[in-house]
């Protein structure tokens, strides 16, 4: 079987030679991508878990109850807090 010469950096997931690996700085955007993309599962959970609570009855309520507060139980300004 090949073995690469190149192996993806655990930090930021750049390809990296081997041989390089020990000067290899990750760049701070594109570690933050790649955590980003990790997560991307999770964050699609996420989206659709609120989702799913702003379509039930305690969500329903909830944005119904922020809008009364956002502005005031007459409908007018909003309140001060």
């Amino acid at each position: 079987m090949y073995r690469s010469r190149y192996m993806p950096c655990s930090e930021c997931g750049a390809s990296v030679e081997q041989t390089a690996s020990a000067s290899h700085a990750c760049e701070t955007e594109r570690r933050l991508a790649y955590e980003l993309f990790q997560l991307r599962e999770e964050i699609a959970r996420f989206e659709a878990d609120v989702t799913a609570f702003l379509d039930s009855a305690p969500g329903r309520f909830e944005v119904w109850y922020a809008r009364r507060e956002r502005l005031g139980a007459d409908g007018g300004e909003a309140r001060a807090s």
